[in-house]
């Protein structure tokens, strides 16, 4: 079984800094990241791809889409 740790974890997938004033999904992949490194992850070339991305996955009903990267 493999258990979702997203609410649980204590560290950022990326930076490995801590995630106690906040944490995000990244739009890549399934990382867990803190809020640095989501704003660094929206300066990206591919962000705009990936929200692009995420966005159609919705619209087919696919609210588990593991990223462009994932």
């Amino acid at each position: 079984m493999n258990k979702d740790t997203f609410f649980t974890q204590k560290f950022c997938d990326r930076c490995k800094g801590s995630l106690e004033s906040g944490r995000i999904m990244s739009m890549l992949n399934t990382d867990c990241i803190c809020m640095e490194c989501k704003e660094k992850e929206m300066l990206g070339s591919d962000y705009d791809e990936a929200r692009r991305a995420e966005h159609e996955e919705i619209k087919k009903g696919n609210y588990n889409f593991k990223g462009i990267k994932g």
